[in-house]
């Protein structure tokens, strides 16, 4: 289940955006400064393969498979990094999307499953 994390940091000069985390998913939501919902990022299979939807209107979809920076031999971790990955099984993640938001907003809750619906099927910006 989808539960907020408190006091999240807020960038200066950013987005507002609120966190909320389940045991292998992460949703970030970014809002405009009219209070509207801007954009979000889902991230998912965070103990495995951790990967990232993300939607914005500037660039739309975008997925990414999340490079960790762990696998460094005899050197510091580096900062995750977004690289690109393949295809996005929208409806799988709309399913379990419906499983784990149960507790969120609805506004989040309708606007994140909202755009897992339309996820185009191929060919779309971004993936």
């Amino acid at each position: 289940m989808l539960r907020e994390i408190a006091d999240v940091g807020q960038p200066q000069g950013g987005r507002t955006r609120r966190w909320f985390q389940s045991g292998d998913e992460d949703l970030i939501v970014w809002y405009a400064a009219d209070g509207a919902i801007y954009g979000f990022q889902l991230c998912y299979d965070r103990n495995s393969d951790e990967r990232a939807l993300t939607w914005t209107p500037e660039q739309g979809y975008s997925h990414n498979r999340i490079e960790a920076g762990e696998d460094r031999s005899f050197k510091h971790k580096a900062s995750p990094v977004l690289v690109a990955d393949g295809r996005f099984d929208a409806a799988l993640m709309a399913r379990r999307f419906l499983q784990i938001s149960s507790a969120l907003p609805a506004e989040i809750k309708d606007f994140v499953s909202g755009k897992l619906v339309a996820y185009p099927s191929s060919g779309s910006k971004g993936i």
